[in-house]
């Protein structure tokens, strides 16, 4: 074992900055981890879209603005010159700022997707989510309707089944995706009730709800990943030059066994809590959840994330305050200054040299 090990280890386990950072980091990871996993699953839930749809929107509303944010975050802490204690205010604020702006995210909402039998009855009537579901009604009772299976079909009532069986519907045409049912005995229009294949869109409110959503995100990703660079610039100059490669291993590793493993476990967790109808294989075993209670669902998502990052300012204004008091490692350096101890032996130096020219001197004058 190298001898320097756990002189190192215990240096940096005394520095009151790297820990609290440390703190900070995991803390924040775990909201970042559990609001990237299951975005996707929350924009399908919240708004509507496909899994597919949801990835690709989300690809391309948040990681153009992630990557300009790292390089402009670099470009500004190059071109500044910008010290320790100004990174530390800069990352606070900007974070702070992106804090702020999350909590919009709770106004932009829709309601849950009309399903019979389990948001409504089979009139489109809301019904308590907490007494369970009402799948059969009259119109469907004798059908034999399986009622785990999920292949939901919107009616042209403007309500959603789970399949064309339980909405009563008797023929069919078409194949694949373009398959349309029709005398469904549960669909209750004035024309011919038929049905097609998918959940009913949720309309054009929830469609503006979706691009609000989208276009904080970018906003919020920009912001976020900008004081990314000057949060990442006090970790590396709060630890001294030769603890460097140590303290920056130690906090790469914390940060995913504390936050990037168990975050998703127990995230997830708490979203299944929420589901409301699941899937079921053939053997008997429950599968995927098929249907969120959206309310819950946004409760949980956006709430949790919202409560560690606000617990994670009260150790970043701790650093705040011994930064204000405390001079880091390579601080001097950094600013721009000399330091005393260069200067002084600047001064011997050109007096030592002065010095030996003179004894140069003196023994040749002897010579001669």
């Amino acid at each position: 074992m190298d001898l320097d090990f756990l002189p190192f280890m215990k240096s940096l386990f005394c520095n009151p900055v790297y820990m609290l950072f440390m703190l900070i980091s995991v803390v924040q990871f775990n909201a970042f981890v559990n609001m990237m996993f299951f975005m996707p699953k929350y924009v399908e839930q919240q708004y509507g879209k496909s899994t597919s749809d949801a990835i690709f929107l989300i690809g391309i509303y948040n990681l153009p603005p992630i990557c300009i944010g790292y390089i402009f975050g670099g470009l500004m802490m190059k071109k500044f010159k910008i010290t320790v204690k100004q990174a530390a205010h800069i990352a606070f604020w900007l974070s702070f700022i992106d804090f702020l702006l999350y909590f919009s995210c709770f106004f932009m909402i829709c309601d849950n997707s009309s399903v019979a039998g389990i948001t409504t009855d089979y009139k489109g009537m809301q019904q308590d989510l907490h007494i369970g579901n009402v799948i059969l009604d009259d119109c469907n009772m004798d059908c034999h309707c399986p009622t785990k299976t999920w292949d939901p079909v919107c009616g042209s009532n403007g309500l959603s089944y789970m399949s064309a069986c339980l909405a009563g519907c008797e023929t069919f045409v078409g194949t694949g995706l373009n398959m349309v049912f029709h005398n469904c005995s549960c669909i209750q229009t004035l024309g011919n009730s038929s049905a097609v294949l998918g959940l009913c869109d949720k309309g054009h409110d929830c469609s503006m709800m979706l691009q609000y959503f989208l276009i904080l995100s970018s906003v919020s990703s920009f912001i976020y990943s900008l004081s990314a660079i000057p949060g990442y610039m006090v970790l590396l100059r709060c630890i001294k030059p030769e603890e460097k490669s140590l303290g920056v291993g130690l906090h790469a590793f914390s940060t995913r066994v504390f936050a990037g493993i168990p975050a998703p476990i127990y995230f997830g967790a708490l979203m299944d809590s929420t589901c409301l109808h699941w899937a079921t294989f053939k053997c008997g075993e429950s599968g995927a959840c098929r249907i969120y209670d959206s309310t819950n669902f946004r409760h949980l998502y956006l709430g949790l994330p919202a409560s560690l990052r606000g617990l994670s300012y009260i150790p970043a204004i701790f650093i705040l305050i011994i930064l204000r008091k405390h001079r880091l490692p390579g601080e001097n350096t950094t600013s721009g200054t000399v330091p005393i101890e260069a200067k002084v032996t600047g001064t011997e130096c050109q007096e030592m040299d002065q010095t030996s020219k003179v004894l140069n001197n003196d023994v040749l004058k002897t010579k001669m």
